[in-house]
C-alpha cells in the first residue's frame, strides 16, 4: 500500500536532511576508523530505515518499490556504508521470509528485523559459488527433526553483526543444481558457527564482510524457509528484481553526489585565470554525467512503478542494474578527472567514492550476469513472437 504523497515527501525530506547534516560530515571519520558509530546506528533504527520494505503488520514501514527507491536515492548521497548497515534487513534478509516464509517464521523474525534489533545476513556466496548460485556446496542433511549444516560462506555482508543468517544450502544432489538448494534461517549464536577475520576491502570501509563457517550446525526443520526443500534458489530469484532496483537507486543517488562535488569544485578552482567550469571540455564531462544520471533516475523510477503495478520487470530491472552501476562508475571517473590531482588525494571525497562504487558492478549480480539475463529475456520474447 503506497503512502500518500505528502507523507512520502516528508519522509524523503527528513532522510535527505539527515544524510546531508549528519552522515556526510561523518564520512571521513567512518572511513578512517572502519566503523560506524553506535549512536548513528541507533539513529538509523529510529528513522525506521531497517524496516522500510517490511510490512506494517510486522512493525515495518511497508514501502512499495517506488517509495523505497526514493529513500535509497537519498541514502546514495553519502558513503554507501551507511546504507549497507540496514541494506541486508531491507533486502534478502527479510524479503525471502516475506515472500516464502511460514507464518511462524514471519512472526519470529520480521518484527526484530524491522526495528534493527536483529541484523539479517544473506549467506549464499562460497569460494566456488557466486554468479553460479546454483553450484552451492554447503550441505544441509536431514537428521530426524533437524538439519545438520556443513560448509563455508565467503564475503558475507554484516556477518560480524548478524543475529540471523539466511543460509543457502544443498539438500539435494549436486546434479540437481539450483533445484537442490534450500534456504534456512540460522540463528547466529548456534554452536558450530564461526567467523573468519574481517575482509580488507578496496573501499566501503565501515561495512564489514567476512567468511562464515558452519561445522555440524544443528537447526530445527522449522528453520527451512517455507517448510519445503528445494525452494531456496527459487526464493532467491524472486527477490532479485527488488534487490537490483535497490542497488540501481543507490547508484543514482551516489551519481548525484559526485555531480554536485564536481560542480562545486569546478566552480571555484581556477586555471589560466578563470574557473575551470568555464572550459568547454570540463563542461562536456559535467554534461555527460548529468545526462547519464538523469537517464538512470528515469529508468529506476519507471521500472519501480511497473514493479508495484505487478508487471514482469526482470529484464528492465537487470537493465537498470547494468546501466546505473556502470553509469556511476563513469561519473566517479569523471569526478576524479575534473578534480585533477586533488581527485587522487583522500582529502577530497571523490577519491573514496571512486573506490566505493566499484563494488556496485559486482554484487546483486555482476554486470556480465545482467547482460545474460537481459539477452535471454530478449531471445525468449523474440522466439515467442516468431
Amino acid at each position: 500500500m503506497a503512502l500518500d504523497q505528502e507523507t512520502l515527501n516528508q519522509f524523503v525530506d527528513s532522510v535527505r536532511r539527515y544524510v546531508r547534516d549528519r552522515l556526510v560530515p561523518l564520512e571521513m571519520q567512518v572511513a578512517e576508523e572502519d566503523q560506524i558509530p553506535d549512536d548513528v546506528i541507533e539513529e538509523l533504527k529510529e528513522l525506521g530505515l531497517f524496516g522500510i520494505s517490511i510490512p506494517e503488520e510486522f512493525g515495518g514501514l511497508g514501502l512499495n518499490m517506488a517509495e523505497e527507491a526514493a529513500i535509497i536515492q537519498e541514502m546514495g548521497y553519502t558513503s554507501p556504508v551507511f546504507r549497507s548497515m540496514f541494506g541486508t534487513n531491507v533486502g534478502i534478509g527479510s524479503q525471502g521470509i516475506i515472500i516464502d516464509g511460514t507464518e511462524e517464521q514471519k512472526a519470529r523474525y520480521l518484527p526484530k528485523l524491522a526495528t534493527g534489533e536483529l541484523i539479517g545476513s544473506f549467506a549464499l556466496t562460497e569460494a566456488d559459488a557466486g554468479s553460479d548460485a546454483g553450484s552451492v556446496m554447503t550441505s544441509a542433511r536431514r537428521e530426524g527433526d533437524d538439519y545438520i549444516i556443513n560448509g563455508a560462506k565467503r564475503f558475507i555482508t554484516n556477518a560480524p553483526r548478524a543475529g540471523v543468517f539466511t543460509v543457502m544450502a544443498r539438500t539435494g544432489s549436486k546434479e540437481e543444481g539450483g533445484r537442490g538448494v534450500s534456504a534456512f534461517l540460522v540463528d547466529a549464536d548456534l554452536p558450530g558457527i564461526s567467523l573468519g577475520k574481517p575482509d580488507k576491502k578496496m573501499g566501503q570501509k565501515g561495512a564489514h564482510t567476512c567468511d562464515v563457517m558452519f561445522d555440524n550446525v544443528r537447526v530445527p526443520a522449522s528453520a527451512l524457509i517455507g517448510g519445503k526443500e528445494g525452494q531456496g534458489f527459487k526464493t532467491a530469484m524472486k527477490v532479485l528484481d527488488r534487490g537490483r532496483l535497490h542497488i540501481s537507486a543507490l547508484s543514482v543517488g551516489t551519481a548525484k553526489r559526485l555531480i554536485d562535488e564536481s560542480l562545486a569544485y569546478s566552480s571555484q578552482r581556477k586555471q589560466f585565470g578563470t574557473e575551470i567550469a568555464n572550459f568547454q571540455l570540463v563542461q562536456a564531462m559535467l554534461a555527460d554525467s548529468q545526462t547519464e544520471y538523469y537517464a538512470g533516475k528515469c529508468m529506476v523510477e519507471e521500472t519501480a512503478r511497473s514493479y508495484d503495478a505487478g508487471q514482469p520487470v526482470s529484464m528492465n530491472a537487470a537493465s537498470c542494474k547494468l546501466f546505473c552501476t556502470e553509469m556511476v562508475g563513469r561519473v566517479a571517473d569523471r569526478a576524479v578527472q575534473i578534480h585533477g590531482g586533488a581527485g587522487y588525494i583522500s582529502e577530497y571525497c571523490v577519491e573514496r567514492f571512486y573506490r566505493d562504487v566499484r563494488l556496485f558492478r559486482l554484487y546483486e549480480g555482476t554486470s556480465q550476469i545482467q547482460q545474460l539475463v537481459i539477452a535471454k529475456q530478449m531471445l525468449r520474447k523474440a522466439s515467442g513472437s516468431l
